[in-house]
C-alpha cells in the first residue's frame, strides 16, 4: 500500500475508520513554520459533520501532535498528528457483503481478506480528518509567502454556483463559510436536494472548484511531474473524486485556437493574461495567473436503498441494505480535504523549486 505522497515534502497516512486512531506524518518541512493549533481545529471543524446534510456520526477530533513541533514552530524533523476515533458502530457493516461502488471487494482481492472492514477500515472518508490536520500547517505557511486557496462547491445535484473568477476576497468568502459557496443564494437550494435524497434513501455529488492565487510563475517539474500531474494525483487520492479539468478544460475542446489561447499583456511591470483558459497553467508549470481546477464528486456510495451485491465469505449473490450513518452528499465536507491535500502538494512543489526553508519564517 502507497500511503505517501510527495518529493521534498512527504504527507504519510495511517490509521482505519474504526480503529484506536487516524493520523499523518509530514516529513520534510523546513525547522520555523508556524504551528498554529487553534487553526488546526478550525480546519477539522470544517470538515466535521455538520447538521442533517451530513453524517450522523460525530468526531471530536482532539488531536494530538507527538514529534515535530516545538514551541510552537516545526523542528524540521517529521511531524506526526494523532486524531483518536471515538465514535465508532462496526456493528453497522455486514461482514462479508461489499457495498456497491466502496473499495470493498477490490481491497479483498488485493489483502486477501486480512484488510480491516469496519466502516471501509483504511478506504474510508475518516482518514482524511489527518490530511486536513497537516494541511493546516502548510496553508499558514503559503498564507506567509502571499499564497491563498480555497475550494467551494461549484454544484450540486444540479444546483449551480458561480466560478471563482480569481481574487482573494473570493477565496476569504468561501473561507468565512460553514457550507462553502461563492453565492449565498445556492446554498439553501442545494442543501434541500441533499435533504430530498437522504429522504430518499439515496445520495448526491457535485463538482467542487479550487483557486490559487499568488502562486509565482515557474512552479512544476515536467514532464511527469508537471503542476497538473501532482496536484490530479493528490486528488484522485481523495474517494470521491471521479474527474479533473484545470481552467475551461473539456469546453477547449470544441473552441478554436483563437478563442483558446490566453493572450499576453504586460501591466504593472508583470506578465498577465487576458482571459484564463488554461488555469495559471502553461507546459506543466505555473504561469503566475490564478490556478483554477474543477473536480468531479460522485454520489456517496452508502445508501440505504436495497442494492445488489456479493456475498465474499461464499461468493453468492446477496442484497443489501445498509443502516448505517452515512453522508447523503460529501460535496460541502470533501472541500476542506481539497484544499488540505493541494496545499501540502504546494509546499512539495514549492521547495523542489527554491529549497525547503523558503517557507520557513525569518528571524
Amino acid at each position: 500500500m502507497k500511503n505517501s505522497f510527495g518529493n521534498s515534502v512527504q504527507l504519510t497516512v495511517f490509521g482505519e475508520s474504526h480503529g484506536p486512531a487516524i493520523g499523518v506524518v509530514l516529513d520534510g518541512l523546513a525547522p520555523g513554520i508556524r504551528v498554529d493549533r487553534d487553526f488546526i481545529a478550525s480546519q477539522l471543524s470544517r470538515r466535521r459533520p455538520y447538521g442533517p446534510t451530513d453524517t450522523p456520526r460525530v468526531e471530536k477530533d482532539e488531536y494530538s501532535i507527538l514529534s515535530g513541533e516545538r514551541g510552537g514552530f516545526t523542528t524540521g524533523t517529521p511531524l506526526t498528528i494523532v486524531i483518536p476515533n471515538c465514535n465508532v458502530r462496526s456493528s453497522d457493516y455486514p461482514d462479508g457483503i461489499a457495498r456497491p461502488s466502496h473499495a470493498d471487494y477490490a481491497a479483498r482481492m488485493k489483502y486477501h481478506g486480512f484488510e480491516d472492514t469496519r466502516g471501509g477500515g483504511h478506504f474510508s472518508g475518516r482518514v482524511t480528518a489527518g490530511i486536513v490536520a497537516a494541511g493546516a500547517i502548510c496553508i499558514a505557511a503559503l498564507r506567509g509567502k502571499g499564497i491563498r486557496l480555497a475550494t467551494h462547491i461549484l454544484s450540486c445535484a444540479g444546483i449551480l454556483d458561480r466560478g471563482f473568477s480569481g481574487s482573494v476576497d473570493e477565496i476569504e468568502t468561501v473561507e468565512s463559510r460553514n457550507f462553502p459557496v461563492l453565492s449565498a443564494e445556492a446554498e439553501e437550494p442545494m442543501r434541500e436536494r441533499i435533504l430530498e435524497a437522504r429522504r430518499d434513501g439515496d445520495s448526491v455529488g457535485g463538482v467542487v472548484q479550487t483557486c490559487i492565487t499568488g502562486l509565482p510563475a515557474g512552479v512544476g517539474e515536467p514532464w511527469f511531474d508537471s503542476l497538473e500531474s501532482l496536484l490530479s494525483h493528490a486528488v484522485f487520492s481523495i474517494g470521491g473524486i471521479k474527474g479533473i479539468e484545470f481552467g475551461s478544460g473539456f469546453a477547449m475542446a470544441s473552441m478554436r485556437g483563437s478563442e483558446a489561447n490566453d493572450p499576453l499583456r504586460m501591466s504593472g511591470g508583470s506578465v498577465v493574461t487576458e482571459t484564463n483558459h488554461n488555469g495559471g497553467i502553461n507546459g506543466g508549470i505555473s504561469n503566475g495567473m490564478p490556478v483554477i481546477f474543477d473536480m468531479a464528486v460522485k454520489p456517496t456510495p452508502s445508501i440505504s436503498r436495497l442494492q445488489k451485491s456479493i456475498d465474499m465469505s461464499c461468493w453468492a449473490d446477496a442484497d443489501l441494505k445498509l443502516a448505517g450513518r452515512h453522508d447523503p452528499a460529501i460535496v460541502r465536507r470533501i472541500c476542506v480535504v481539497v484544499t488540505s491535500v493541494v496545499a501540502v502538494t504546494l509546499c512539495d512543489a514549492l521547495s523542489l523549486r527554491y529549497g525547503t526553508d523558503w517557507l520557513a519564517e525569518k528571524r
